[in-house]
């Protein structure tokens, strides 16, 4: 049976009116979708729920604080719809929808009136990536492609695996957590992955399992038709203040995840980005829970990096120890790749950017003229309305 989205706060019957009428300011500047199959997570008894802070919003969004494009992603743009970063990796920007809506999502400009980033039609990016031989992998992101009509989605992965150099092709979504239905009962969507996803050039699905209370019946069940559908299931999330930022939650977060097959993939430090100031943890935090929470679980959890996602690329941060932050280039944009950095580490320094001493390794990217330019500096704009397409 289809879930049932809500759009307005005045539909959700675990809010007192006092809440409702202090969040609505919220939900003029940033966007709320939620389902009742998620809302049901929700231990409404608890005003710190973690699953509460994830989907319903927050008076600490409207704090001043980050921009609306923390790692400058308009800087990547090759084509309308398409970033090309990394020399192997491209990325199709291929819905603005999501299933439901984090409150953390480092894309929140994306449901403003006055961006155009993901495109309904993907074809110049699509001749980009086939004239560019050193991309063997595809990234389709946005929004969440998994919320797309199976059709287009089916259209999508046809045309990526007519191109020959395309060996794998990942699907970025947070579907098999908000929505697992969605993908275990769509036997024409399982067909589609059964068929683009073969010996030799798979689909990675990159699942966003931020709690381990997510991981439910409906969600192993989503994982297993996956599996059997021949997707590999990675998983990666932000560590997040007042979500998991508890060594026992991620320890059994790491630990849920190896049992059901899903590889923990990433630990992020969350971007400052506009709305995100109640998320913030410090370096030496993250660190410091990370590394606490490895140890409560086997060498499968083990494997998970912890990194930032900056404009010069994806940083790995190895330690912070004495004041210090031990810091290397896993993803470059400069081609520094493995470049190991050494900086002091302030005791409240929670961003590459706030590291002194960070901008010798790395030169800040040019703008490119088109027309998702200046996002961060562009006053608020309504946000754009969304309908269901899951189906």
């Amino acid at each position: 049976m289809p879930v049932k989205y809500f759009t307005d706060l005045d539909e959700l019957p675990g809010l007192s009116d006092g809440e409702r009428a202090a969040l609505k300011k919220v939900t003029e500047k940033f966007v709320f979708r939620l389902n009742d199959y998620y809302l049901n997570l929700i231990d409404w008894s608890d005003p710190d729920d973690p699953i509460r802070r994830l989907v319903i919003p927050n008076a600490n969004e409207l704090q001043e604080y980050g921009r609306w494009d923390a790692s400058d992603e308009d800087t990547n743009y090759v084509v309308k719809g398409c970033q090309h970063k990394y020399d192997t990796t491209a990325l199709l920007l291929v819905s603005e929808v999501c299933g439901a809506y984090c409150r953390f999502c480092f894309r929140k400009r994306l449901f403003r009136t006055d961006v155009k980033e993901a495109m309904p039609d993907i074809q110049a990016g699509l001749d980009y990536i086939a004239q560019t031989p050193q991309i063997n992998n595809v990234l389709l992101t946005g929004g969440d492609p998994l919320i797309l009509a199976t059709p287009k989605i089916r259209g999508i992965l046809e045309a990526l695996r007519s191109i020959e150099h395309v060996k794998i092709i990942r699907i970025g979504s947070k579907m098999p957590l908000f929505n697992p239905m969605r993908i275990y009962e769509d036997e024409e969507l399982l067909d589609t992955i059964r068929t683009y996803s073969t010996e030799e050039k798979r689909i990675y699905v990159m699942a966003h399992v931020n709690h381990p209370r997510e991981i439910t019946p409906e969600a192993r069940k989503c994982f297993k038709a996956l599996y059997d559908a021949g997707a590999i299931v990675v998983n990666q999330t932000p560590v997040l203040k007042g979500i998991n930022d508890d060594p026992a939650v991620l320890g059994e977060l790491l630990d849920r995840l190896s049992w059901a097959g899903v590889t923990p993939y990433y630990f992020f430090v969350n971007r400052p980005v506009a709305g995100n100031r109640g998320f913030v943890l410090t370096l030496e935090e993250v660190y410091r829970i990370v590394e606490e929470a490895k140890s409560r679980t086997s060498g499968l959890g083990k494997r998970i990096k912890l990194c930032m996602s900056h404009t010069s690329g994806k940083i790995e941060i190895l330690a912070i120890d004495g004041g210090k932050a031990y810091l290397k280039y896993h993803q470059s944009r400069d081609r520094n790749y493995g470049k190991l950095m050494v900086l002091d580490c302030p005791s409240d320094a929670a961003w590459f950017d706030d590291l002194p001493g960070n901008e010798q390794y790395w030169t800040k990217p040019a703008k490119k003229t088109n027309e998702i330019i200046s996002v961060n500096e562009m006053p608020d704009m309504p946000l754009k309305k969304n309908n269901d397409r899951s189906r």
